[in-house]
């Protein structure tokens, strides 16, 4: 795998990003049936995503292949109670490879980067959810060092809670 640097992305990435999410969603309906993954996306979705927060893209031939977004603002299905006390922790959402680039490192790649970045912000912890299902990136977090730290629902949707203390 070529070297892989997550960088900022820019509005005009909020096209390619969308299709990379919507993709992936595509790909995870077909292998477990539609879910809480099957969501689409909009550009102008992704806009807002960086307004919010920082999304990341990590690109290979100028072809962005992954995605993520920092946020120091919690995502609504996460329930600060589970976690460890933290001054600046950051959420890391919408985490998403490209079907044909995965299981290649390339996931494991953004994590790692993704630490690196939120150590120079400075945060203290990086906090994420998946969901508690098969088509859950549970197993994947746990493997790349995330520690779970308690389950729970919301709006019917089982999650599995993880951090990274930093």
């Amino acid at each position: 795998m070529p070297a892989l640097k997550l960088q900022a992305a820019t509005p005009r990435d909020a096209s390619a990003i969308a299709a990379l999410r919507n993709t992936g969603a595509d790909h995870l309906t077909s292998q477990f049936g539609k879910g809480f993954w099957s969501g689409h996306v909009t550009e102008k979705g992704v806009l807002l995503d960086m307004r919010r927060g920082t999304v990341y893209v990590a690109k290979q031939n100028r072809k962005i292949v992954a995605t993520l977004n920092l946020s120091t603002r919690k995502p609504w299905a996460i329930d600060k109670s589970y976690f460890h006390p933290s001054r600046q922790p950051l959420y890391l959402t919408n985490m998403a490879v490209a079907p044909e680039e995965q299981r290649k490192g390339v996931g494991r790649h953004c994590l790692d980067e993704a630490r690196r970045i939120a150590k120079s912000w400075p945060a203290d912890a990086i906090r994420l959810d998946a969901f508690d299902d098969p088509a859950g990136a549970g197993p994947f977090y746990a493997k790349c060092g995330m520690s779970e730290v308690g389950r729970a629902t919301y709006r019917q949707a089982p999650l599995i809670y993880f951090e990274l203390l930093l």
